[in-house]
């Protein structure tokens, strides 16, 4: 499973992941125990969490979700010490923290709530996700060849 294969619906708590296209729309299933199905039409807003973004002051403008993702496993593993419920300034300092040039002007507290409520989602169904890939050296490429 890949970032390419898990998708948030507005509207809908939690992350679902991707099973296949319907002429009209796609079918989801829900990452959680439950393993709900949702047949996802127009109607439904969906972010494929592979395409999510965020904003930064830096010259590109944005940070691919994942590498975001990729930072807060590395310095907090599978415990960040923080839900959906906690205080807006200690998600303010928790996403300076990870992304110290993330635009406070546009990445709102409810933002940074999804960030962490994603993340502790694919931390319980799909850790696997939260791992960068490891780098290919050129003395890996030498031995293959």
């Amino acid at each position: 499973m890949e970032l390419k294969d898990i998708a948030a619906v507005s509207g809908k708590g939690g992350l679902f992941k991707i099973l296949k296209p319907t002429k009209t729309g796609v079918i989801l299933e829900s990452l959680d125990a439950s393993k709900t199905r949702l047949v996802a039409t127009i109607h439904h807003k969906i972010s494929v969490l592979e395409e999510i973004s965020i904003y930064t002051t830096t010259q590109e403008g944005t940070v691919p979700f994942k590498e975001v993702l990729y930072t807060i496993f590395e310095e907090f593993g599978d415990d960040t010490g923080l839900d959906k419920n906690s205080d807006a300034d200690e998600l303010k300092s928790f996403m300076g923290h990870v992304l110290p040039d993330y635009d406070e002007d546009r990445v709102y507290v409810s933002d940074i709530k999804k960030v962490v409520t994603w993340y502790n989602a694919l931390l319980k169904e799909a850790p696997e996700l939260l791992k960068r890939p490891a780098e290919v050296t050129e003395d890996s490429n030498e031995k293959t060849k």
